[in-house]
């Protein structure tokens, strides 16, 4: 079960977060645990300038680099992309690798709707865009990114025509 997905500025203020199956009452300590992780070990980290523990391949070369936790039952996977850190939680069959899937899709999703890897300032520009990219993706019912980006360049009812 995927139970999280926050995305923080580096200065560790949340801008974006996704629950599922997480009790209201744990989303604070949640959040508060996140972020302190990425604070401790992301320090100093800026896109290309960092060395984790895990990679990600596509064809010949290295697409992605993110680090892996396992805290207690659940597995936590986050990464730096431009100005903003992206954390992902599941537990049971998303194991750290199913998580690290979730991550490549969710990273080239938002390049791709960006543009370029986000600064925070760019993010917050297209939040409404990297909005209807984590709800395309859903629970993991889209994957590919053509069909992603097909989806969410559909244009919005027209107000007039209401």
């Amino acid at each position: 079960m995927l139970l999280a997905i926050l995305f923080s500025n580096f200065a560790g203020h949340i801008i974006l977060k996704r629950f599922n199956g997480v009790p209201s009452e744990e989303r604070l300590h949640w959040r508060t645990f996140l972020v302190k992780l990425g604070a401790d070990n992301l320090k100093g980290a800026r896109n290309e300038e960092r060395a984790f523990c895990f990679f990600t391949k596509n064809s010949n070369s290295i697409t992605s680099m993110n680090l892996v936790v396992k805290f207690k039952s659940v597995y936590i996977v986050y990464t730096v992309l431009g100005g903003v850190r992206i954390y992902i939680v599941g537990k049971d069959e998303y194991d750290e690798l199913a998580l690290t899937e979730v991550m490549f899709v969710i990273t080239s999703s938002i390049k791709d709707a960006c543009g370029k890897s986000p600064s925070e300032r760019l993010f917050l520009d297209k939040y409404g865009k990297i909005c209807l990219c984590l709800d395309e993706i859903g629970i993991l019912e889209n994957t590919e990114k053509d069909r992603i980006r097909r989806r969410i360049g559909l244009k919005p009812p027209n107000p007039t025509e209401i």
